[in-house]
């Protein structure tokens, strides 16, 4: 027999048995009292105890522990552990083994004799042999079968998830659900208060929270209060504001809140059973009403009939609205009429301006009125101003049935009952048509006004009437000039509003509709249009004065057909391209053109004024760069004197260390060190503020020669270059300045810069814009500055290629005298590029001079500029 004893394992395998024995009988009995554990632990977890009143969490706890109890009492009895028989049946069942092997091991033979000890033994044998492989199985507890809906996987998720919703809080739960409300008591969770005003959306204020310490606080009249309270032990809390009390709401079981309006200051507490919570004392800012002024007389305007109104207005919150009512001074009763005056930035506390509407088509102009401003704020409240009294503008007529007409007008409006004198007027007037030139369409006009007056009872009648007199007298008044100028008026501001819309758009990030641009497009020809046919009246009106004709000038670019389509082609273009912006600025230069032609101004008329005016402007510029040497040479000698008394404190201070290395007894106590100390920091605190102050003048300095760059470009053409390295050499001091350097050497740059500069200037000033006013007396005079080696000639020359008309490089602009369209496929910038670039060029300066921007973006922008 070969390998180790069966026997000899056979202890082993029958304790492992009797384990796995034990097992499926404790399991099962174990299973009933460990689910009623878990279930009380997982409801504990969740906090559901909690919920009880403190007297019924202990009879929920000895319902489950007595429940426990039985479990464990049905599970536990009649439990044994099992046998070593039965051990030895697991083992043959689990090996597979019949006849019971086990037991014939442990049998003793019956008889006694040689044979019967022989087969026994042999029997033994056999026996041994079987058991070699002997195993003790899985063990088989068989809950499966006791529950088979499977409520112990149930019960384990439940619990794993109450383990997880409680958290770090689920020992005190536990705590809490076994021991008895009465027994510990639990401290209440903090108390907290939240307060906060919100102040009336009018005022555009932000919400401010109040210290719950308590203390003063104002608040704009209108506010609402809110508080909340969580937390603390007791009732709910009730909140008193003065004499008024309001109770709490509750939000939760230990949360509660609270609004209130503030109308009147009070003492503003929160109570709980008595005891103050918090409190504070409320100051209620009452809402002012607004305030309206003439900041002087109204009266008409300088030029033109319009009114001159110069207002004022005030509010602590913010002014919502401002309208002016005129008020007929002879019929108080009629009703108002009412203009609307725009105010800036929306709702401004304080704003000023001037307002100027033309009345003198109103009905009543010509008579007196009474003019008041009336301010209002986001609140409702009213404030008026004081009465003005004036006669509002009106147009002068000279046709005698405009006059009739007019005189007529104004009458209704003093009385409008009086339509029977006034059918009669008409009547008078109809009857004379010589009078008004047997023109049919103003009989016609006269009939229309008198059927109204006669057939139509309404009270608007009488208004209708007055336009229709009003439409009658102008046309007797004016002729085709005048209407087709009123014509070219409407389609200029109906443009005018078609392009505002579509910029309004563009702002908003919207695209255009198409049908805005179509519109659009229409208008641009309807302007064209108008233009074209008021420049034909205007010739016929100049025909009919006994004229020869309207003088062709070619260098009137206003009467230039081909410069009006050019322009046109460019406002269709922009309008094409969605680009708003530019064809307003197109539509601007033609205004100013035709505003021109009306005053009868023309670029030969003014250019001598012009050139004059140039020269002015030129000399204030070097004067300005004059001041700025002064200034920049201040600036360095301050920074001497700075240096100076740096180095002498450093001279000192050297020098007491020298005489302390050689005397250590004369050394100075730790309170003398610690005043020097305190004197060189305070001393360099005051060095530092005068560095920064001197840079944020420098920076000043820097920005003011920038604008007088590119004023002298606008005037000339070209900016010297010393001006240009005055400009880095500024930079680079303000830089020096601002990070506690030395900044003279840059200074001097400056200095030195800024003087070649301001020579160039006076040399190109001389050049452009001399005493000598005819070409040939110019090329004298700067034939003499240009120096040896040039001839009278060639100075000549190159003094015709400079001066108006011309840009820098010595090219015919279209405002040159004598210039002509010819086809030339050179292009000069017209006037509207170059403002656009003059404007690019401020905007550029403008975020250069701010510092605060990224250092990448302030280098980019200084390239930029270096190009120009």
């Amino acid at each position: 027999m070969t390998g180790r004893d069966p026997l000899a394992t056979l202890p082993r395998r029958r304790a492992l048995a009797r384990l796995a024995l034990a097992w499926e009988r404790l399991w099962p009995a174990l299973w009933p009292p460990l689910g009623v554990l878990g279930l009380f632990v997982t409801l504990s977890l969740l906090g559901l105890p909690l919920l009880l009143p403190n007297w019924a969490r202990p009879i929920l706890a000895g319902a489950f522990a007595l429940a426990l109890a039985y479990a464990a009492w049905r599970g536990f009895r009649g439990w044994a552990l099992p046998a070593e028989e039965e051990a030895d049946r697991r083992l043959e069942r689990a090996s597979g083994l019949p006849h019971r092997p086990l037991a014939a091991l442990a049998d003793k033979p019956a008889g006694g004799d040689a044979l019967s000890l022989a087969v026994w033994e042999a029997h033994r044998k056999r026996a041994s042999a079987s058991i070699r492989a002997l195993r003790v199985g899985i063990p088989r507890p068989g809950l499966a079968a006791r529950d088979p809906i499977a409520l112990r996987c149930g019960l384990g998720l439940a619990l794993l998830a109450s383990l997880f919703i409680a958290g770090p809080e689920a020992p005190e739960r536990l705590r809490r659900a076994v021991v008895p409300g009465f027994a510990v008591s639990a401290a209440p969770p903090a108390l907290r208060v939240e307060a906060w005003v919100t102040p009336p959306a009018y005022t555009g204020a932000a919400p401010l929270f109040l210290d719950p310490a308590g203390g003063p606080v104002t608040v704009p009249q209108g506010s609402r209060l809110q508080v909340a309270l969580s937390g603390g032990s007791g009732g709910a809390p009730e909140l008193q504001l003065g004499t008024d009390s309001t109770p709490f709401r509750a939000l939760d079981g230990r949360s509660w809140g609270a609004e209130a309006q503030l109308d009147h200051g009070a003492r503003l507490v929160i109570r709980r059973e008595g005891f103050e919570v918090a409190g504070w004392t409320l100051t209620v800012q009452a809402d002012q009403p607004p305030t309206a002024s003439f900041a002087e007389a109204p009266a008409r305007a300088a030029r033109g009939l319009a009114l001159r109104l110069s207002w004022r207005t005030d509010d602590d919150w913010g002014v919502a609205s401002l309208n002016t009512e005129i008020r007929l001074k002879p019929r108080p009763q009629a009703a108002p009429h009412v203009i609307e005056i725009g105010l800036p930035g929306g709702q401004p506390r304080s704003a000023r301006g001037i307002a100027g509407p033309d009345l003198s088509a109103h009905p009543w102009a010509g008579l007196d009125v009474d003019v008041v401003l009336v301010a209002r704020d986001g609140a409702g409240q009213e404030g008026r101003s004081e009465v003005a009294t004036l006669t509002l503008p009106e147009r002068s007529f000279t046709h005698p049935v405009a006059q009739a007409l007019i005189a007529l007008r104004k009458s209704l409006s003093l009385d409008p009952s009086k339509r029977v004198e006034a059918r009669q007027e008409l009547d008078r007037i109809a009857a004379a048509p010589e009078a008004f030139e047997h023109d049919t369409t103003t009989y016609l006009a006269i009939r229309s006004a008198r059927h109204r007056l006669v057939r139509d009872r309404r009270p608007d009648a009488v208004g209708e009437a007055q336009e229709i007199m009003w439409e009658t007298a102008l046309a007797l008044e004016e002729g085709r000039a005048e209407r087709t100028a009123r014509a070219l008026e409407q389609a200029r501001a109906a443009l005018r509003e078609a392009l505002e819309q579509a910029t309004r758009e563009q702002q908003e990030n919207r695209e255009q509709n198409p049908e805005q641009r179509a519109e659009t497009e229409r208008r641009i020809q309807e302007l064209r249009d108008a233009i074209r046919r008021h420049l034909e009246a205007l010739a016929e009106r100049l025909q009919r004065e006994n004229a020869e004709a309207m003088p062709f000038d070619p260098q009137n670019r206003m009467m230039d057909r081909r410069e009006l389509d050019r322009r046109m082609e460019r406002m269709r273009e922009a309008n094409r391209e969605n680009r708003p912006q530019d064809a307003q600025r197109e539509l601007a230069e033609l205004e100013e053109q035709l505003r021109a032609l009306e005053e009868g101004r023309t670029p030969r008329n003014e250019a001598e004024q012009r050139q004059r005016q140039q020269r002015e402007r030129g000399q204030q510029q070097m004067g300005v760069v004059q001041d700025m040497v002064r200034r920049q040479t201040e600036m360095m000698d301050s920074g001497h004197r700075r240096a100076e008394s740096d180095t002498q404190r450093r001279e000192a201070e050297r020098r007491a260390q020298q005489l302390q290395n050689r005397a250590p007894w004369s050394r100075p106590n730790p309170q003398q060190e610690q005043q020097a100390q305190q004197q060189r920091a305070e001393a360099d605190e005051a060095a530092r503020a005068e560095a920064n102050r001197e840079a944020r003048t420098q920076r000043a300095l820097r920005r003011a020669l920038g604008e007088v760059m590119q004023q002298f470009g606008d005037l000339t053409g070209e900016v010297p270059a010393p001006l240009g390295r005055a400009d880095q050499a500024m930079r680079d001091a303000q830089e020096a300045l601002t990070e506690g350097r030395d900044a003279r050497t840059p200074q001097q740059t400056a200095i030195r810069e800024l003087q070649e500069g301001s020579r160039q200037m006076a040399q190109q000033m001389q050049r452009q814009f001399g005493q000598g006013q005819e070409g040939e007396e110019e090329g004298e005079g700067e034939g003499e500055m240009m120096g040896e080696g040039q001839g009278e000639g060639q100075g000549q020359d190159q003094a015709q290629d400079q001066g108006p008309g011309r840009d820098p490089l010595g090219r015919r602009t279209r405002e040159a005298p004598g210039a002509q369209d010819n086809g030339s496929d050179t292009r000069v910038p017209d006037e509207a590029e170059l403002l656009r670039t003059r404007r690019i060029q401020e905007e550029l300066r403008k975020r250069g001079a701010e510092r605060g921007r990224p250092q990448e973006e302030l280098d980019y922008i200084d390239r930029l500029l270096k190009r120009f």
